[in-house]
């Protein structure tokens, strides 16, 4: 009989798993097979089960047999992750850091901004009894539930792992590693306890949370559900991989996606400066790569609050106490409250917004709680293919250009060019020299797609931009695919500037035309 299937952390099937089955009736002895399954005969009913296998952490578990349903057996691999809980505070606010060692391990904290700078060491961990850092996951599909580390064995006051949050706002890491030298970092946001400057500079970490797929599941790999059997070759088994058809969202209802998980995809390395090319296929469009920017307003000056998304939606963000909102990167993932309030500011109460990214609001989450949300990606074959939509958030509701004034396009995807200008008498060209026809934007620290400014994922003019958009810059992707650089103003006073490309914090610190144009909008939008 089938009882069940045991995989790790990233839902890769575990073969050779010691198991043990006991309840008042007997013991029962078996191993996982190659594809990650457990056969035994056994009579239905409640077990107590302990799994052991070298390099992953055993554990014991209370579960009920019942032929035709397979039970999810996860298992935890030896290595180094972490994560804070909450993953975002303000100032004076405590969170929880939650670390897996199968080791001893040595934890500091740092702010990134122009440089990492050291706040404080807090200390060496290595509980008395045998690999108690070792964490343990709940079974099943724990990226709808979170992971609950900390949450068994943490009984005894004095084994919390708490941290006040310090002054100021920022961008922090917490930084691992064990003495063989291993290695792990995970970042903590920390918005001002009251608003302090005049600019707020928004983390994009709820699409952080939709790329992080530690589970098995991402907004991007098993969208949505986690499949019945466990994987054994991606490349054989994932459709993305196999179908010639395949799309990311084909369906209307997705399974929720917990924040409360390790973010392998936001660490930073060790000996990492702001200067540094951006390697990996995750960094450069995430924490790493916004932390650049940060980097650049500070080198320059620019005092700013820092925020996370989840902290806007929930109303921490207090918008009308700031002159100017800047979001970058690849801030894709927005609720509807979000998006509507920033709207209200910058249409009816003169709110100034700065979009240094591609790809950004383009699909609308809810959130079922404080620590879980659901993708409203909807069946992109529906309507945006059949050209109902020009976005996913445009199915529900409009698309996203009403604001930003540009939209993402798959025209240029994967691709990165210079931007030329096309509008070079307006103000944001100040002190530049620039001329149309001119390039700029060569330069960048973007190593997924390198090339320039303008690329990753790119945004356009479309239909539904205000009508008094104007159009400052084009990217050179093939395909017509840059990226328009575009500015409006509202009759209330509020002005918007979007840049729609992914790669241009990657080039803010190493091109001086992109730093030059940055710098003459704050200005601007700040006096």
């Amino acid at each position: 009989m089938l009882v069940g299937y045991v995989s790790d952390e990233r839902y890769v099937a575990i073969p050779d798993v010691l198991l043990e089955f006991e309840n008042s009736q007997g013991s029962w002895e078996t191993r996982s097979r190659a594809s990650g399954s457990v056969y035994l005969d056994l009579p239905p009913g409640e077990y107590r089960v302990t799994l052991n296998k070298p390099g992953y952490g055993g554990k014991r578990v209370n579960m009920t047999v019942s032929p035709g349903s397979p039970y999810q057996f996860r298992l935890l691999s030896d290595c180094l992750l972490g994560y804070p809980w909450p993953k975002w505070v303000r100032e004076g606010e405590q969170s929880e850091f939650r670390v897996h060692s199968p080791e001893a391990y040595e934890l500091e904290l740092y702010r990134c901004g122009l440089e990492k700078q050291l706040i404080r060491k807090l200390g060496w961990y290595d509980e008395h009894g045998p690999r108690a850092t070792v964490q343990i996951t709940p079974d099943g599909d724990y990226t709808r539930t979170g992971v609950e580390w900390n949450k068994f064995g943490y009984a005894n006051p004095a084994l919390k792992q708490y941290v006040t949050a310090p002054a100021p706002s920022g961008l922090y890491y917490f930084q691992a590693r064990t003495k063989s030298g291993h290695y792990f970092s995970f970042p903590w946001i920390v918005a001002p306890a009251k608003p302090r400057h005049n600019l707020a500079v928004l983390a994009s970490n709820i699409t952080w949370n939709a790329y992080n797929a530690f589970g098995g599941r991402s907004n991007y790999i098993n969208a949505d559900k986690l499949p019945p059997v466990p994987c054994v070759n991606s490349r054989q088994e994932l459709n993305r991989y196999t179908d010639p058809n395949y799309k990311n969202y084909g369906v209307w209802d997705y399974a929720p996606l917990s924040f409360e998980r390790p973010e392998a995809i936001n660490l930073i390395p060790e000996d990492e400066t702001i200067d540094k090319p951006i390697e990996g296929r995750a960094a450069c469009h995430l924490a790493p790569a916004e932390w650049r920017l940060l980097g650049w307003l500070e080198r320059e000056g620019f005092a700013y609050d820092y925020y996370a998304e989840t902290q806007l939606h929930d109303g921490t963000l207090p918008l009308d106490d700031y002159d100017a909102l800047m979001i970058s990167t690849h801030p894709e993932y927005w609720s509807q409250e979000m998006y509507f309030g920033v709207k209200r500011w910058v249409h009816e109460r003169g709110g100034k917004l700065i979009y240094l990214g591609g790809n950004g609001l383009n699909c609308e989450v809810r959130f079922t709680d404080q620590t879980t949300m659901v993708v409203m990606n909807g069946d992109e074959g529906d309507r945006i293919a059949k050209g109902v939509a020009e976005s996913r958030f445009a199915v529900y509701h409009e698309s996203e250009a009403n604001l930003l004034g540009v939209v993402f396009t798959y025209d240029g995807i994967m691709t990165s060019a210079p931007f030329q200008v096309t509008d070079a008498s307006h103000w944001a060209y100040q002190g530049t020299g620039m001329k149309n026809g001119d390039l700029f934007g060569h330069a960048s620290l973007h190593r997924r797609v390198p090339g320039g400014a303008s690329g990753h994922e790119t945004d356009k003019v479309s239909p539904h931009s205000p009508k008094n958009v104007r159009i400052l810059a084009h990217g050179q992707n093939p395909e017509n695919g840059g990226a328009d650089i575009v500015t409006y103003d509202t009759p209330s006073g509020g002005e918007v500037f979007s840049v729609g490309s992914i790669t241009w914090p990657s080039s803010i610190l190493v091109d001086p035309i992109v730093s030059q144009l940055t710098r003459n909008v704050l200005e601007r939008f700040l006096k």
